[in-house]
């Protein structure tokens, strides 16, 4: 079942974070992107469970598309916290599914592939969305909050809102780039066992961001919240990753002979 639900993980990822489109995502209330979305969904749940044809995929498919459904429709789905949400809806139709076909990993073409296979992937999918998630989690959590400044820019949807927000003449959407690197870097150092370093992390932030802010209350307090989340979300996601990667089968390295 592990390895089941490990596979559709990669797949949703895929699909949700690195294939969907600008206009899957704001047009579902309309049949065709709602259809092409389901469709990608389908596909890359079929590519990495190595099932081309299987009823559990075509059942996974209709609850996502009935939770993007829900998620466009209702209001209060908006925001970090419908973020949030719809994320936890499809994490949890991606258990059932794994619970209601644990076979599919086991009958599929990537079987007999070696353990290192799903490990890796199960890596890839994690740091895309420690780093593409956590974008979108603190741009969406940073745009309910308003920043009474004016001489300070709004920050950009797409960018990480704490450091947009920190220096109206800093460079083009380098909010978004700190973001996604931190992220990231935190990602790593958690997977090589060296969860300690974040520490120098934060406190080259801090001395590097918060030096420009330190005369505003308001812009510090902003900054502040908005790295809280990115390295909250980044924590989180990879420590959850961490717990997955142990459930899976052991890469099974054997020792040089002496």
């Amino acid at each position: 079942m592990i390895e089941t639900f490990a596979a559709l993980l990669v797949a949703h990822v895929a699909a949700d974070f690195l294939l969907q489109t600008g206009w899957m995502a704001d047009n579902k209330r309309r049949a065709l992107p709602l259809l092409s979305h389901a469709g990608v969904v389908l596909a890359t749940a079929a590519i990495a469970t190595g099932q081309p044809a299987h009823v559990a995929l075509l059942v996974l498919v209709g609850l996502h598309a009935l939770i993007d459904i829900a998620k466009a429709r209702i209001p209060a789905a908006r925001g970090a916290l419908g973020f949030l949400l719809d994320q936890a809806a499809h994490l949890a139709t991606l258990a059932g599914i794994a619970a209601w076909a644990p076979e599919l990993w086991d009958t599929g073409l990537w079987a007999a592939a070696p353990p290192i296979v799903l490990q890796v992937a199960t890596l890839a999918a994690a740091l895309v969305l420690v780093t593409q998630g956590g974008r979108y989690f603190v741009a969406t959590l940073m745009q309910d909050i308003e920043l009474p400044v004016p001489a300070l820019n709004a920050p950009d949807a797409d960018a990480n809102a704490e450091d947009a927000a920190a220096d109206a003449k800093g460079l083009p959407r380098g909010g978004l780039v700190i973001g996604v690197l931190e992220r990231a870097m935190i990602f790593i150092l958690i997977a090589a066992g060296q969860p300690a370093a974040i520490g120098f992390l934060i406190a080259a932030k801090s001395v590097l961001r918060f030096g420009t802010v330190q005369e505003n209350r308001a812009a510090s307090e902003y900054v502040i919240i908005g790295t809280l989340a990115s390295f909250g979300w980044a924590i989180a996601i990879t420590l959850l990753c961490e717990t997955l990667r142990s459930a899976l089968p052991p890469l099974e390295i054997l020792p040089p002979n002496p």
